[in-house]
């Protein structure tokens, strides 16, 4: 029987069944685990040409294998981008980016409302003579007046964590077309079916996919994926191992080289199979999560001893109508919210019984998190001042459970500590 063009299906169908129809060992319908550290050829001469870079293949897991490019075929059909790397986690992903392709002496334009292990890491960039400015990016205009002549790329994720801010997307991405810069969006709060890197003008979107994309909590990858839009013949940062080719591969060569080969940051067989196992559910998963994450922000906008709601599918939010625009009329599973005062943050939650309380995001079952002090605490008040993060913010992460139990728990919360 003729398969029919891959193209022909709609997107969540292409999904479920890319790994059968790009051909499978065995007639398998997932691609299968290879944990193989080497692979072998039957001549020298083609495993040359593979080192070169000349002929598809694998020479050293550490570089990738083929159970890890099955995942980021996946991940590429999503962004329906160029090409993608996976690696370990997302926090190694970021760091390939900025360490495989900016130098002492270049400029990083940043989003001040930046998730904190990459705050750190841009103060590690710093250190190494890269100069951070950090902006608010809910205003296009904030990363115009911040770009210099040594700037070389525009950093900003969809949504903030914890907060919520929704930068402007698409006017900073017309903003690095205009300067010739390269723009890297975080997208990990939304997915690429909330919203893509390319259709906002990025250049490269990175993805924790320990989150929503794999989206169970059993396994840990990030990925950087390459949406075709850059023209890396521009970029003075390509060293010229990688100017071989079509200019169009040679960002993400460099980056695989640089943080996979180089750095290590190298993702397990096994958890990109987990990735790409549980995408396959992510339309469901994530139309349940914004369905559960908007009624619950309301619910809690109405309680009294609840002071402020963060999420970007409320009104009252200041980015509501640019994150309806964007997002496809979806917002997320991320919201926060402060209790009033005098009601102890952390007896709250201890209230809870059916909410986690912990510091992952997008697990199927709703998570809660005092932020100030917990995953922000090493930022320092300042900081978290500046990121609008107060003592008393409760970050939530909504699951997939009955909405009517979420709500339960958290009314049965609010009412022993207000007692």
């Amino acid at each position: 029987m003729t398969t029919p063009p891959e193209r022909a299906y709609g997107a969540a169908t292409r999904l479920l069944h890319a790994d059968r129809l790009g051909g499978v060992e065995h007639g398998a319908i997932h691609k299968p685990l290879h944990l193989s550290a080497a692979f072998n050829y039957p001549t020298a001469r083609e495993l040359v040409e593979v080192f070169q870079g000349n002929q598809a293949g694998h020479v050293y897991a550490r570089q990738g294998n083929p159970t890890v490019n099955a995942l980021e075929a996946k991940v590429t059909l999503l962004e329906d981008a160029k090409g993608t790397a996976t690696f370990a986690t997302g926090m190694a992903a970021i760091s390939a980016v900025f360490l495989a392709l900016l130098r002492a002496g270049d400029h990083l334009v940043c989003t001040r409302f930046l998730f904190g292990n990459t705050n750190s890491l841009a103060q590690t960039l710093q250190a190494l003579g890269v100069g951070v400015t950090f902006v608010d990016a809910t205003a296009a205009e904030n990363v115009r007046a911040a770009i210099t002549p040594a700037t070389r790329m525009v950093f900003v994720e969809t949504i903030a964590n914890p907060v919520t801010q929704v930068a402007d997307l698409d006017g900073i991405g017309q903003v690095c077309k205009d300067a010739g810069l390269l723009y890297v969006v975080d997208g990990t709060l939304t997915t690429p079916l909330l919203v893509r890197g390319r259709d906002i003008g990025a250049g490269l979107v990175v993805h924790s996919l320990s989150k929503s994309i794999g989206g169970h909590g059993n396994a840990l990858g990030g990925a950087v994926v390459d949406t075709g839009l850059f023209d890396w013949s521009t970029y003075a940062n390509i060293l010229p191992p990688y100017r071989k080719g079509p200019a169009d591969k040679w960002g993400l060569l460099q980056i695989k080289k640089k943080g996979l080969r180089d750095m290590g940051g190298t993702l397990r067989a096994e958890d990109a199979h987990r990735i790409a196992v549980g995408a396959e559910t992510l339309q469901l998963r994530l139309r349940r999560v914004c369905d559960n994450a908007l009624a619950l922000a309301r619910w809690l906008e109405a309680q009294p001893a609840i002071a402020r709601v963060y999420y970007p599918g409320l009104a009252s939010h200041p980015q509501h109508e640019r994150a309806t625009r964007l997002f496809k009329g979806d917002f997320g599973l991320l919201l926060g919210f402060e209790l009033r005062d005098g009601i102890d943050t952390l007896a709250f939650l201890d209230a809870l019984q059916l909410v986690i309380v912990s510091s992952h995001l997008a697990d199927n079952r709703t998570l809660a998190i005092p932020v100030a002090q917990t995953i922000y605490y090493e930022m320092g008040p300042q900081r978290r001042a500046e990121m609008g993060i107060a003592d008393g913010l409760i970050r939530l992460s909504v699951g997939i459970e009955d909405i009517a139990d979420l709500i339960d728990d958290f009314s049965r919360a609010l009412e022993a500590v207000a007692r």
